[in-house]
């Protein structure tokens, strides 16, 4: 009984030490190892890159604080209202959906939502005065240069599977010949000009005879897509697609603009490496 209780003991003092320790300060702010530890699981990224995601986090939030950027109640609740909309669910389905699949509590969520805002503010005051509209030149000129992206399928055979039970669909596709009462099965073609982006884009990463995950089918219960074939490939018009290489061209040069921005903000930052994952163990 003492062994245990001892074991315990240490095991809470090693997790307290890990909580406690400084791994790297950033303009006054610090980062814990425990905050790298829970970094890297969350990104599935080495310490060296979970380091660097955070101290970009750190410099971002400085800045904010230094622009006087907010954020109010209203914004985030409407930002939680839109998501959920285009995912087919409500406010408490949607909570619910991150719930089951993070462990996130809703007042979790508004609070990473506030972030999103307010880093998406911060970037628009950053880049906003170094932004242009690309010329018809750039915008054919990218069109070539990715023409395969603008090649789909003009549409899908599936089988769409349905369920108000989870787990009775997920036994369904996982025994695909076993007859199980309260799944139903449609055959369907969806055509690539009557769906949704987000669904495209599942499809074309589906292989032909598999499942796609299983999703919120928007009415209370679920449903999964079998793919049985992928129709003609057609390449879309240029003037089609116009806007959205735009959109492209403009992320890609402020991407570009705000990584600029905060690799000269790290140089000027007051950064200290205090002591790694490693050196803990030590």
């Amino acid at each position: 009984m003492y062994r245990v209780i001892l074991v315990l003991m240490l095991v809470v003092s090693i997790e307290a030490k890990m909580i406690d320790a400084v791994a790297v300060v950033v303009q006054n702010q610090a980062i814990t190892l425990y905050e790298i530890k829970e970094e890297m699981k969350l990104q599935k990224v080495d310490e060296k890159r979970a380091t660097a995601i955070l101290i970009r986090q750190k410099l971002e939030l400085a800045e904010i604080k230094n622009r006087n950027i907010s954020v109010d109640t209203a914004d985030v609740y409407e930002d939680i209202v839109k998501t959920a909309k285009q995912n087919h669910m409500n406010v408490e389905q949607f909570y619910d959906a991150i719930r089951n699949s993070s462990g996130l509590t809703s007042t979790q969520v508004k609070k990473k939502v506030k972030q999103k805002l307010l880093t998406q503010k911060l970037y628009t005051d950053i880049s906003y005065a170094s932004m242009y509209k690309p010329s018809q030149t750039e915008i054919e000129d990218y069109y070539k240069l990715h023409i395969k992206e603008f090649s789909q399928p003009d549409g899908f055979d599936v089988v769409i599977y349905t369920s108000k039970d989870k787990n009775l669909l997920n036994t369904k596709l996982s025994n695909p010949m076993m007859l199980i009462d309260g799944v139903q099965m449609k055959a369907q073609t969806l055509h690539t000009d009557a769906i949704s982006p987000q669904l495209t884009r599942l499809l074309n990463d589906t292989k032909v005879d598999s499942f796609t995950p299983i999703l919120p089918n928007g009415i209370g219960g679920y449903m999964s897509f079998y793919l049985t074939k992928i129709l003609d490939i057609k390449t879309i018009p240029l003037e089609k697609v116009k806007n959205k290489i735009i959109n492209m061209i403009m992320f890609k040069t402020r991407q570009q603009i705000l990584d600029d921005y905060f690799a000269r903000l790290k140089l000027s930052a007051e950064i200290t490496k205090v002591r790694t994952l490693e050196s803990l163990n030590d």
